[in-house]
């Protein structure tokens, strides 16, 4: 094929359709590939689990820590040893 042949089919392929206008912002977000976000549902919470195992070890010296260990004890999600 000679190069002239090749540009008009070139020009004849680009110009045939309708031409479709659109906003080049809307065009842009669009390409944009869609955001996800994985969310995993945790069993065990390992703060929990990390401070039963220090609690074992020693005693706390005061009760600082003793309403977050009530919230979690009544947590219906958390199963206990």
């Amino acid at each position: 094929m000679d190069s002239k042949k090749i540009e008009e089919e070139l020009v004849q392929k680009l110009t045939e359709g309708e031409l479709q206008s659109e906003e080049p912002d809307e065009a842009a977000v669009k390409k944009l590939p869609p955001q996800t976000e994985i969310r995993i549902q945790a069993v065990l919470d390992p703060v929990v689990d990390e401070t039963r195992r220090f609690r074992q070890m020693a005693q706390e010296v005061d009760d600082r820590y003793a309403k977050y260990d009530k919230l979690v004890k009544e947590s219906p999600n958390q199963e206990h040893d």
